[in-house]
């Protein structure tokens, strides 16, 4: 009986894995390109490789995984590499072409797609990340307003919750890990920039709010990955086997604490809203959106993905800048020496400031390069299309329902895409804003904010956030030092890439 089952089960594999490549194979022979290279030619290596990259990103790895992927790629199309399953097919790409399809030229042809949708819909809704075409274009035109330079300039929430950040530090040369802090400063900023009140992160580092926020991104990350692996209606029967009560709870408690502020905004009149929208200081995130649309479902849904985007992706750079800095102490005498030159020791600087000191951008610039603060991105194809190939060869052949997998950290981390190493610039493993000073990346080949259509809205309020907190820090010490295993960091890739180890570090304060 055993050996008849083990023969009856080998020949279903076999004979899926046949039917799979025909059917696979008929559709692309329709569309004129060809495969890309293939990592997994039969169910059985196409579902390793699968749970591979799910066990690998469990154990933090996931960037050693997708680099390895493209180990054996073939030389004719060495960037990107392909897994067929159930007969839904992925793409994984490092190529700034193909990334450049995707997000732009190509831009109709892809988006976030159903089963990214259905994934995502209990935290983010029906949001600016969660959608494509109509829905996708009015979110981004309710959002947009609120992160015009104007708004940008306003540097006050900045330098309220900056100050209070340098008041939980400790001590000149005691160790803190300065992580958890910014993930507690900008998550108090965000809240208050959308509602006007913050959830006081800062003062209450274990509060509710903040508990559950993480939670709930931890095990959407989970469910995305688990999705990833099989087609939306397989995944259906076995989304149990990820946790997902803690996951509930969680939304329902973010769910409560903006629920009144949602309910108190829409009470007002549209006059008083118009009334309100002339003064800045009262005219909140939330009172913007109520001024466009007053359905509650709508107005909670852009408040999820604000808050997530405007919390992570700061406070990750924020940490992985301070945790390069404390490696290199001279270049952190040189930003220093430069903020004291342009605002002086003591005074909070202005949107001029921040924008003079290219010091900072170049120095944030580098971050984002060697830490994009999303790791990994996926593409789903709404209708047949192809992605660039090499000079020579030719187009890559994508289907209606394949995924198109891309990572900004591996490929901005490609040695082949970069000057040689020289006087002006450093190697590229290593972190060096100088070499800002000298080189100017190609186009996709730097891409921390996405680019297309769907670039990022508030990459101008990122860059001014993380560039006051960095000056207000500068004013303040002269140096900085790791308190940890500094070789020992490793990235941990949830939905925003942040160090897996803290930034355990001590500031010494200057001696006036």
């Amino acid at each position: 009986m055993a050996w008849s089952l083990t023969i009856v089960t080998t020949c279903l594999i076999v004979g899926l894995g046949i039917l799979e490549r025909v059917i696979v194979n008929h559709r692309l022979s329709k569309i004129n390109g060809v495969r890309a290279s293939i990592l997994g030619g039969n169910p059985i290596t196409s579902f390793y490789a699968f749970f591979k990259a799910g066990y690998m990103h469990a154990n933090n790895r996931l960037q050693e995984n997708f680099t390895n992927m493209f180990a054996n790629a073939s030389p004719s199309c060495p960037h990107a590499v392909e897994l067929t399953i159930f007969g839904h097919r992925s793409i994984m790409t490092i190529d700034p072409e193909h990334i450049k399809a995707l997000l732009a030229t190509n831009f109709a042809h892809f988006g976030k797609g159903p089963r990214f949708h259905r994934t995502w819909e209990p935290f983010l809704g029906d949001s600016i990340f969660t959608t494509d075409g109509r829905l996708w274009q009015q979110s981004r035109t309710l959002i947009r307003p609120m992160f015009v330079t104007q708004r940008v300039r306003d540097l006050d929430i900045l330098e309220r919750w900056t100050d209070v950040l340098i008041d939980k530090l400790p001590g000149s040369g005691q160790t803190v890990d300065v992580c958890d802090l910014f993930y507690r400063m900008t998550l108090d900023a965000i809240t208050d920039y959308l509602l006007g009140q913050s959830v006081e992160s800062l003062d209450k580092p274990n509060g509710e709010f903040t508990r559950a926020f993480t939670q709930v991104q931890r095990i959407q990350m989970r469910l995305a990955i688990f999705a990833w692996v099989v087609s939306q209606r397989d995944f259906l029967p076995f989304n149990r086997f990820v946790p997902q009560e803690e996951y509930r709870k969680g939304i329902k408690v973010l769910e409560t604490f903006i629920q009144p502020f949602i309910e108190a905004t829409l009470a007002l009149t549209p006059e008083q809203l118009e009334t309100r929208s002339k003064s800045d200081r009262d005219f909140t995130f939330l009172h913007h959106m109520a001024l466009f649309s007053r359905d509650p479902k709508v107005i909670r849904d852009q408040l999820m993905a604000v808050l997530l985007a405007g919390r992570d992706t700061t406070a990750a750079t924020l940490s992985w800048t301070m945790y390069e800095l404390s490696n290199y102490p001279e270049i952190w005498r040189k930003l220093r020496s430069r903020v004291l030159e342009r605002v002086g020791p003591h005074a909070a600087p202005t949107y001029e400031d921040i924008k003079d000191l290219t010091c900072l951008t170049h120095a944030l610039n580098e971050t984002l390069r060697l830490y994009p603060a999303v790791p990994y991105n996926v593409r789903s194809c709404l209708q047949d299309s192809t992605l660039p190939g090499k000079p020579g060869q030719p187009d890559i052949a994508v289907l209606k329902g394949d995924h198109v997998l891309y990572s900004t950290l591996v490929m901005q981390r490609r040695r082949d895409l970069y000057p040689p190493v020289s006087e002006n610039f450093a190697d590229p493993a290593v972190y060096s804003p100088e070499r800002w000073e000298h080189w100017t990346p190609k186009p996709w080949q730097f891409i921390p904010f996405n680019g297309g259509p769907r670039i990022c809205i508030g990459q101008n309020f990122a860059m001014t956030e993380m560039a006051f907190t960095l000056v207000r820090l500068l004013q303040r010490y002269e140096r900085i030092e790791y308190r940890g295993d500094w070789a020992a960091q490793y990235l941990k890739a949830d939905i925003v890439g942040c160090p897996g180890l803290g930034v355990p570090i001590a500031l010494y304060e200057a001696k006036w």
